[in-house]
């Protein structure tokens, strides 16, 4: 459930920004929700600062959250103009209008500021905003050559060649010479091609890892170690973990952030009854991946957690029981990381 903006006194003014990448429309109002400023604006510092001028002191802006949010938070947080990101699939009463502008859009957004029901996203802050970017590009570029290494295996089975006797996503067993089984030079220089975009992935890949490692242990080193006493979390997952969550205050309660991580499904009820469940991808689907990779790298590393497993899966399938094993994770990394302790694998199991 989104949380919703409640300032502890009423502000003066109210402003709702509809952003885009090269221009915004402003929206300025007060208390009673009379208009007391509206004009579209270019996406610029200076422009946005002098159209909300008269009305700084005690003013509150709110955006949706979308791709270029993190200049006007940043610009708000240097002129201490309190900002509130919005939810942007929270906020039924902008896509559920008859009519959509970016006058109407601005215009709601200082409305539900000015009402209470104005549903919060996470501001993440910005002196780690860069290196959890970092993070995401490197996932997309392992998928990508994840992709490659796929194309050079199915176009070798597609040539009825001889399998590979090795894994080709290791360096060492890759070389150039794995294209000169393939007669036609076509498919010669396709293959040479995927196999020098791959090793030129695995360099930038090596060079994100070791800088992303560093900049965890100077940001947060204690949880990071802490996280990766957990079977199945290794540097990468841990690395994930550490940057997508940020901070588990948060999140006041367990149940809050396996919401957040996407392990645990909402319920649609009505009259007492179950209508059914809630969309399964509100959430965080990087946190989403992170935990459904520890889980399967546990029960590969960890004995009991395998034993477990298959009690588990005989009740429930093999599906449940590596959902229900995803959450167990996720509530161990919830109380590990707020209470600073290593992995106990005795309350684990007994949980």
């Amino acid at each position: 459930m989104a949380r919703f903006y409640q300032p502890p006194t009423p502000h003066p003014y109210y402003c709702g920004v509809d952003l885009h990448a090269r221009s915004l429309y402003v929206h300025v109002c007060d208390p009673a929700g009379t208009p007391q400023f509206e004009k579209e604006l270019p996406a610029a510092p200076a422009a946005f600062l002098d159209a909300i001028k008269p009305f700084r002191p005690g003013l509150v802006v709110g955006a949706e959250c979308m791709f270029a949010w993190y200049w006007l938070a940043d610009l708000c947080e240097d002129h201490s103009i309190p900002f509130v990101l919005g939810h942007a699939l929270a906020m039924k009463a902008i896509h559920g209008g008859k009519s959509k502008n970016d006058r109407l859009d601005a215009a709601t957004l200082a409305g539900l500021l000015r009402s209470g029901y104005y549903p919060m996203a996470y501001v993440y802050p910005r002196a780690k905003r860069d290196t959890r970017d970092l993070l995401r590009r490197r996932s997309l570029y392992v998928r990508q050559r994840a992709q490659l290494v796929a194309h050079v295996v199915n176009t070798n089975a597609q040539h009825n060649l001889p399998p590979f006797g090795q894994k080709l996503s290791y360096r060492g067993n890759r070389s150039a010479a794995l294209a000169d089984r393939f007669e036609h030079p076509s498919t010669k220089l396709s293959m040479q091609a995927n196999l020098a975009m791959i090793d030129a992935y695995h360099e930038q890949i090596d060079t994100m890892e070791a800088h992303l490692i560093k900049s965890a242990k100077v940001d947060d080193p204690v949880t990071f170690q802490f996280l990766r006493t957990v079977p199945g979390i290794g540097p990468i997952l841990g690395l994930v973990m550490l940057y997508e969550i940020d901070t588990i205050r948060r999140f006041p309660e367990v149940g809050n952030f396996l919401s957040y991580a996407r392990l645990v499904l909402g319920t649609h009820e009505s009259a007492g009854k179950v209508k059914g469940v809630g969309c399964r991808k509100l959430g965080n689907a990087h946190l989403k991946w992170a935990f459904s990779e520890a889980a399967s790298l546990m029960l590969r590393s960890f004995a009991p957690a395998k034993s477990w497993m298959q009690r588990q899966a005989k009740k429930r399938g093999t599906k449940k029981a590596h959902a229900i094993l995803e959450a167990k994770i996720g509530r161990c990394v919830y109380h590990l990381w707020r209470k600073q302790v290593a992995f106990d694998a005795k309350k684990f199991l007994a949980s």
